[in-house]
Order: structure tokens, then C-alpha cells, then sequence
């Protein structure tokens, strides 16, 4: 069995590896079109703050460790065109400038996702930069030591790490986002106040419902961004709007989404039967709603990736979908989030309820203790659990994957009051913060 993979990083590692261990027989070929492979772009804030001090440790595999596997992985390698109905794709040699073709029994798509580059005047700056990939990541920091006034566009989790990452090192920082709040994708108004409120703290500038006109500059370098609602001086500028599947190779020969996401089955099967597909170039199932989205994760990445390798010869692990479970550190704020806000379920016309419980995560009596936030969203006739959200200066975002799996599993609020959870002083109460949530629905 001749397998070809496309695009090697979170999904396409895992499917790579566990194809190796799962099928002897296999002989397995990644195309890949960058140097490196497996990079953590999670870390890409850790690295530029200098939490990271190896940017080696980012990278959880590597051509070499593929290789030891079985696996022939062909680096600075560009597909080109898929051909389905030959079983064929053709290929360009980066470093040669030469094409050919191959063909496959299997073909695994795991082409990523790449930042969205919006139409602006200016873009094309000199240090107006994305944030990605590794050589991002090195020009960021190589940038950011003589750069004074940073602008960083998108309040999303990367623009969110980012600026505290900027402001420690003692640059004058702007957050601009089109949004009237940060991270509002993830968490509701009580959520995100907090963590602006930090923010303002720590001296970094917010410039929310700002949306950005143009990029200004002198001798061919951005100098300011200018927004619909005035101008921020910045002589580096980071773009983190977001990301859109990496699919062009692909539009006309397999479904998808009108984003250009890939349609797979619950086994990762595309409408092409010996092609499948994982990670960020893929739709997903989101069990809030029951409906494909995008979603772009490394959670659902490598859980898709070796869901690919277990059912290439046939369906025999379906995959669960996903809440897009998520959590993120803001300063001293431990914040994570799964499944819909109240806002998003609003928006989408879903008639939801939500409860709030604001406590603290363990006994006074203790010599320390923080306030919890924890809120549950639910639908207002099922009463099923829809999502939930939390955020304390003591790291409860554990209490996040509890709740990912209720909802998964189609739990009620009401259920939730009296679920069996263990009672330890040290920890928390003898009502749990999730039986309170359940509770104060009641």
C-alpha cells in the first residue's frame, strides 16, 4: 500500500506516524514545502517573550525521526495538482525547480491552515509581519529588538499572548481589533473585562471596535496603522486576524465549505474515497451546534490526524467531533472556555440561558484562597449544556475539559447538580463549583 501525505504538521505528523506503527506493509511519503516540520505555533508567543529559551523543544518530530519510522519525507517540496482519478499528484522540487509526478493508493491532506492577509493599503510594508511559523517567529523577534512602538492587529488568543509578550519586554504596546472586545470569540463581557482590565494595567493600549484602513510609512517601513477611528504610531506591526484553510490545491475536486474548508465524514474520508483529510484545512463537527465548522486547533489537528491513520483501510474509530475546547493565560488570569458563549449562542438565534456562579475554589478557612468565575450556557428548553467558560488567578481550567466532555456526552445543567465529584480542602468545596453551576439552574 503506497501512501502520500501533503503538508506536515500537527495532523499530518500524527497521521504520518501512526500510519508507520499501524500498517507494515505501508510505504509512506510525505510532501512537505517548508524546511522544518512539527512546530508548535502555540509556543510562537513563549518563544518571542523568552519563556521558550530552545526554539528546538517547539518541534515534536522531525525529518529524521519520520525517517526512522519508514517514513521518506521530502522537505522543500511542493504539490502541485492532485489528480484523483489517475491516483496521481504532481510535485515541483523547491531546491531544484524541477516537477514530476506520483501516485498513490491512500492520500492523506493535511495542508494547514495560513494567516488571512487582508487587502490594505500598506501591507506590504516592511515589518508588517504574519505570525505562523517559525521563520515568523524568528523574524519577530529579530524585529521586535529595536522596534519602540509595537501594534499588534487581531485580539484573538496569538494577539492576546502576544502583547503581554511585547509589553514585558518594555515596548510600547497597541491591541487593535475589529471587535468591541478581546477574545470575544472565546468568552462572554464578564470574562474578557478582567482580562482588559489587566491589560490596561500593565500599560499596554487597547484600541477595541477599531478597524484597520491602512498601513502608513517612510523609506518603505510601516510608521503608524491607521483605523477607521483614528492612527497608532508602530514600527513593527503583527497581523494575527486569523486563518483560512490552506485548500486551493483542491477547490473543484473535493467538497467543502464555502471557505474553501474540506467536508470529511466522522472516519476523515473526503468525498474522494482513498482521500482523506485532517487538521486545519478541514471542517469539523461542532457538537454545540451539530453542524461542520472551522475550527482551526491543535487539539482537533492531531486527533483528526490519527482518527486518518486508524480508518485508512476502513471505518473503525469514528470521530467525536469537538466543543473547540481552548484556554489561555493572561497575566495572573487562568482563563479557558468550551463550546458556545452566551453571546455566540445569541447571535446564532439559539435561545439559551446562562448561569453564573462566582465563588471561591476552596474553603475559607484555608490559608489562601482565589475567586472563581465559572459560567454554564444551555439551551432554555432542552436545558442541555451548550458551553462554559472560567477564569481565577488559581489555575481551575481543568474544570474546562469536565465540561467539554458534558456537552459531548449531552448532558443537562440539571444533571450537573448532583454529578459526583471528590471534596479535598486543599482543592475545593464540598460543592463543587460545576455543582453549583447545576444548582443555581435549578
Amino acid at each position: 500500500m503506497k501512501v502520500i501525505i501533503i503538508g506536515c504538521t500537527h495532523a499530518g505528523t500524527a497521521a504520518a506516524t501512526n500510519i508507520a506503527r499501524l500498517y507494515n506493509e505501508a510505504g509512506i511519503t510525505v510532501y512537505e514545502k517548508n524546511d522544518n516540520i512539527s512546530f508548535l505555533s502555540c509556543g510562537i508567543a513563549l518563544y518571542v517573550g523568552g519563556v521558550v529559551k530552545d526554539p528546538g523543544s517547539l518541534f515534536y518530530s522531525s525529518p529524521q525521526k519520520l525517517n526512522e519510522l519508514g517514513i521518506i519525507t521530502r522537505m522543500r517540496h511542493e504539490v502541485m495538482e492532485i489528480r484523483p482519478e489517475e491516483k496521481a499528484i504532481v510535485v515541483k522540487n523547491l531546491e531544484k525547480d524541477t516537477i514530476f509526478t506520483d501516485s498513490y493508493d491512500k492520500l492523506v491532506v493535511t495542508t494547514g491552515s495560513w494567516p488571512i492577509i487582508p487587502e490594505i493599503p500598506g501591507i506590504g510594508l516592511e515589518n508588517v509581519l504574519l505570525a505562523k511559523n517559525f521563520q515568523h517567529s524568528n523574524t519577530i523577534i529579530d524585529r521586535s529588538r529595536t522596534a519602540q512602538s509595537i501594534a499588534v492587529v487581531g485580539g484573538g488568543y496569538i494577539g492576546a499572548e502576544l502583547v503581554e509578550a511585547f509589553a514585558q519586554q518594555g515596548k510600547k504596546v497597541t491591541l487593535i481589533d475589529a471587535e468591541d472586545r478581546v477574545m470575544s470569540k472565546y468568552f462572554d463581557g464578564e470574562f474578557t473585562d478582567a482580562a482588559e482590565e489587566a491589560y490596561k494595567n500593565h500599560g499596554i493600549r487597547l484600541a477595541l471596535g477599531e478597524k484597520v484602513v491602512s498601513f502608513e510609512g517612510e523609506a518603505d517601513k510601516v510608521k503608524r496603522v491607521v483605523t477607521n477611528r483614528g492612527s497608532h504610531e508602530a514600527d513593527l506591526v503583527i497581523l494575527c486576524i486569523g486563518f483560512r484553510p490552506n485548500t486551493g490545491l483542491f477547490r473543484g475536486k473535493l467538497d467543502m465549505l464555502p471557505n474553501g474548508a474540506i467536508l470529511v465524514d466522522e472516519y476523515m474520508q473526503t468525498s474522494s474515497r482513498d482521500i482523506f483529510a485532517a487538521g486545519d484545512c478541514c471542517a469539523v463537527r461542532y457538537n454545540p451546534s451539530g453542524k461542520h465548522q472551522y475550527i482551526p486547533l491543535a487539539t482537533n489537528a492531531v486527533r483528526m490526524g490519527t482518527l486518518a491513520a486508524r480508518n485508512l483501510l476502513g471505518p473503525v474509530i469514528r470521530g467525536m467531533g469537538t466543543q473547540a475546547t481552548s484556554g489561555i493565560k493572561i497575566y495572573d488570569l487562568n482563563c479557558a472556555a468550551t463550546g458556545l458563549t452566551e453571546t455566540m449562542a445569541k447571535a446564532l438565534g439559539l435561545e439559551v440561558k446562562a448561569v453564573t456562579v462566582r465563588e471561591n475554589y476552596r474553603p475559607e478557612f484555608m490559608p489562601t484562597y482565589e475567586e472563581a468565575l465559572l459560567k454554564v450556557v444551555y439551551g432554555s428548553s432542552d436545558r442541555r449544556v451548550l458551553g462554559a467558560q472560567i477564569q481565577s488567578r488559581a489555575d481551575l481550567t481543568q474544570v474546562i475539559n469536565t465540561m467539554s466532555v458534558v456537552i459531548q456526552n449531552g448532558m443537562t445543567v440539571d444533571e450537573l447538580a448532583f454529578t459526583d465529584f471528590f471534596f479535598q480542602p486543599h482543592y475545593n468545596k464540598p460543592w463543587n463549583l460545576i455543582n453549583m453551576a447545576g444548582l443555581a439552574a435549578e
